[in-house]
């Protein structure tokens, strides 16, 4: 037993070795990438490196400085991967604020980007010091699930919620705008799960036998009819795409996974090219989209509808970065609208080039495998199901984004995690982390060794039995 003890007290060690040096290097692309951002520019290094730097790193050296404190066992390769997404985003979200400055456009993004990165990794301590044992939000199931409801009906509401861009996702909170349906993600996951395990075993009966498909029961569709109706009210009420894709995909995929019944993938497939379908014939902003889509330079010829530009510059950015880039600095992102949110990949393709763009997507990929390697290992169902639903979160959103960017779907308006500017998106995604974070440790701590207590009570009972 001791052995065994000191050998995994040596891994452990390797581990946290292993996740500071990839911390340092995170580090490194945030803050190095800011320093040359100003270099490519303004040909000198940032008066405020010293400043911006310190910030970054304290705001990352504190999460880990939690995370070993407070969940010591917890995936090792989650902080760095995020830390480096967000500190690339600052520095091209930087990048763009510079270059609407030549344009005589004020703007301080990155400023504001860095103000809700601190809010973020302030939560994302918060949620691990309270949070100590995440099974304990399988309690209040139906409690979240109504409270995510509620939020995505808040910007419906006349007098809170506001329309930005012809979407009315935002709620004004004093001075400032808030999504709630980012927060509303969240909760659906937690929701989601304590559902999915009490009731998985009459989702997973089988009903109809169609091309070698059990179908499910028809008195089991309630679930994900009220899901799929739900999405069509956000994308009618709403009219927001991206969001109504994101819910019912998440659904979808945990429903597939609690079930293990491919008749629920043909059953959700149905009913969204069916809700689809009817979008696209009866929604006009839906239309609008899939026509600039299907057609993006007989839209950009005649500038109609606003924003119809995006997709095309988008490919004229894209192309003209080629596999290295043109370098910060030698291209034009701010040609592409809201290049600081919705197009941001198209930024850091241009002047980063298709390889940084592959790097990133490589991050998002092992973010995604990380999270899935959490529920593999979780010890309970509903662990297993939450980790699996958060990573979805960040699957279906990098995917419906990027596709957009890259014309392989029509645009939906989602934010790239962790890389575009938007408070309510990266707060969100740092609390995401941090349960992600919190069901690993709880899934890599050790198991008590009982082999003594067991040997010294069977020992006693040996006594007794003599006496």
């Amino acid at each position: 037993m001791t052995t065994s003890s000191s050998l995994m007290g040596f891994v452990h060690r390797r581990r946290r070795g292993a996740e500071l040096f990839l911390l340092v290097l995170a580090l490194a692309v945030g803050v190095g990438g800011y320093a040359a951002v100003g270099v490519g520019v303004e040909g000198k290094v940032p008066a405020d490196i010293i400043g911006y730097g310190g910030w970054l790193a304290a705001l990352i050296v504190a999460a880990h400085i939690v995370i070993r404190l407070v969940a010591p066992y917890a995936d090792p390769v989650l902080l760095p991967l995020v830390a480096t997404l967000n500190g690339l985003g600052l520095a091209v979200i930087h990048r763009i604020d510079l270059g609407y400055a030549a344009r005589g456009r004020e703007t301080s993004f990155a400023q504001q980007q860095l103000t809700w990165m601190t809010l973020g990794v302030l939560l994302f301590i918060g949620a691990l010091v309270i949070l100590r044992d995440h099974r304990v939000l399988a309690r209040f199931t139906y409690t979240i699930g109504f409270g995510a409801i509620a939020l995505l009906v808040l910007p419906i509401l006349p007098v809170v919620g506001r329309t930005i861009n012809g979407a009315r996702i935002w709620i004004n909170i004093g001075p400032f705008s808030f999504q709630p349906g980012e927060v509303a993600k969240v909760m659906l996951v937690v929701a989601f799960a304590g559902y999915l395990v009490l009731h998985r075993d009459a989702l997973a009966l089988a009903g109809k036998r169609v091309l070698f498909v059990d179908l499910p029961r028809g008195r089991d569709l309630g679930p994900i009819l009220a899901m799929w109706l739900v999405s069509l009210g956000i994308l009618v009420f709403q009219r927001d795409l991206g969001s109504s894709l994101l819910f019912f995909g998440l659904f979808l995929v945990m429903l597939y996974v609690a079930t293990e019944r491919p008749g629920w993938i043909v059953v959700g497939g149905t009913l969204f090219l069916g809700g689809a379908l009817a979008a696209w014939k009866t929604l006009g902003h839906v239309q609008d989209r899939v026509d600039i889509w299907l057609h993006p330079f007989e839209y950009y010829r005649n500038a109609q509808p606003p924003f119809s530009d995006q997709i095309v510059e988008a490919q004229f950015g894209l192309g003209w970065g080629g596999l290295i880039g043109r370098g910060f600095g030698e291209g034009d992102p701010t040609r592409v609208t809201y290049a600081e949110s919705d197009f941001i990949m198209a930024a850091i393709g241009e002047e980063l080039g298709l390889t940084a763009v592959i790097a990133v997507l490589l991050c998002y990929g092992l973010i995604v495998e990380r999270a899935l390697r959490v529920a593999l290992i979780s010890r309970d169902s509903f662990g297993k199901l939450m980790a699996t639903g958060l990573a979805s979160i960040f699957a279906v959103q990098v995917f419906v984004v990027i596709g957009g960017v890259t014309r392989l779907i029509p645009l939906t308006g989602l934010t790239t995690p962790f890389l575009s500017y938007g408070g309510s998106s990266l707060v969100a995604n740092w609390v995401i982390i941090a349960l992600l974070l919190r069901i690993s440790d709880q899934a890599r701590r050790p198991v008590p060794d009982l082999s003594v207590d067991e040997e010294e009570s069977d020992d006693e009972s040996t006594q007794v039995i003599k006496l």
